[in-house]
């Protein structure tokens, strides 16, 4: 990796950034590629070129990590320092992919009318210049705040992407734009990604509003109605799966807090792979949830949170990040264990856990997919080893 020196303490300012150490030196040896459980993808194989994905979880630039970025630059730390530090703790683990994904869990914009429900996000267009500086080629809207405010918020988000020169799916002026695909062509391979914002009651806590609809600007799904986003999903991928060498669906479901897959989380992700998608991501829970493998596709049910501006100090701050490797053969996957925030330290720059940390980070995985026929083999590992997990909430 190239070396990022790009933080200084802001001398006499209680308020200035903490600097990981590993933005003074080149990376480390003992970075994703270097894991004894991690795979480096070539980009060719014998059977033929190989894109490699990697993929982060709930992402907001807005909020908390709105306010620490406006408190370091009233400490006197310039823009160009800030762009680059949320994410440079885990560049490391998206610069060598071919793309790199994250769920976009907040509006670029600073008006509209702000939507009735329990919290809202948005973050300052020039924000997205974090996500340019972490190496996020594309993004998923497909959640529960894409909407916080409104027509004009929508409108504004994908228009701060789209001169951002990011990708993007699941959100829209209305529903078809919502459920258009994205589609990215890397090592002569198309790749389609799709997403799907989904919650059966009891965990929906959103109203309506949120969903887009042929007259409304929105995220792709349906309120409380598994039968009509099977629908949507169904008719999306028959169209797109003959048209491009993979897809992958990005869901926002299951419940916040729980470490538990629901029902309808394994309804949706095998429906997905029965009509034939090469893998599914999804997030929401805000923790991170069990990994399946079921017909040879790896579903990463919760990928937890990224780079998250929603809270200070979480009660949980484990998180992953996961690597696919495409071929036309198949995929192969694997995670890397990241701690998403320090407060006193790191605080929204996820960094990388090693030793005992990431151990237990991977028994945990072990622990939350021992229900699913097949896992990981890279968290399969770890079946032997018991773990204490945290409460839920």
């Amino acid at each position: 990796m190239r070396r990022r020196d790009f933080l200084r303490r802001t001398a006499g300012t209680a308020a200035a950034l903490m600097v990981p150490r590993w933005l003074h030196a080149q990376a480390r040896p003992d970075s994703v590629l270097a894991h004894p459980d991690s795979v480096a993808a070539d980009t060719t194989t014998a059977g033929g070129s190989v894109v490699t994905i990697a993929a982060g979880g709930d992402t907001t630039l807005g909020y908390n990590l709105q306010d620490h970025f406006d408190q370091q630059l009233a400490a006197g730390v310039a823009r160009e320092q800030l762009w680059p530090y949320y994410f440079a703790g885990i560049k490391p683990l998206l610069e060598p992919a071919d793309i790199a994904i994250v769920n976009l869990e907040c509006p670029f914009t600073e008006r509209g009318e702000k939507l009735e429900k329990n919290f809202n996000f948005r973050a300052r267009p020039e924000l997205v210049r974090i996500l340019q500086e972490g190496g996020v080629d594309v993004v998923s809207l497909a959640n529960n705040h894409t909407n916080d405010w409104g027509r004009d918020g929508v409108k504004d988000t994908i228009h701060t992407l789209d001169r951002a020169r990011i990708e993007h799916f699941g959100a829209g002026m209305k529903l078809s734009q919502a459920r258009r695909p994205a589609i990215l062509e890397r090592q002569g391979m198309k790749i389609g990604f799709v997403g799907y914002y989904f919650q059966a009651d009891p965990d929906m806590l959103e109203p309506e509003a949120v969903y887009a609809t042929p007259k409304r600007a929105g995220v792709a799904g349906c309120y409380k109605d598994l039968a009509c986003v099977r629908e949507q999903v169904t008719e999306d991928l028959e169209r797109l799966v003959p048209k491009v060498d993979a897809v992958i669906p990005f869901f926002h479901w299951g419940k916040e807090g729980s470490y538990e897959v629901r029902d309808y989380q394994i309804e949706l992700a095998h429906l997905c792979v029965d009509l034939g998608c090469k893998a599914v991501l999804g997030a929401h829970p805000h923790r991170i949830q069990g990994i399946e493998v079921y017909r040879g596709a790896p579903i990463f049910y919760s990928l937890g949170n990224f780079v998250y501006g929603g809270i200070k100090e979480p009660k949980d701050a484990v998180t992953v990040v996961a690597h696919l490797h495409l071929t036309a053969a198949g995929v192969t996957a694997e995670v890397t264990p990241v701690q998403f925030t320090d407060w006193v330290t790191r605080p929204f720059q996820p960094f990388v856990l090693e030793g005992v940390a990431r151990t237990e980070a991977m028994q945990r995985l072990w622990t939350y997919s021992q229900g699913f026929e097949k896992m990981l083999p890279q968290v399969e590992a770890f079946r032997m080893i018991p773990v204490a997990v945290p409460e839920e909430g």
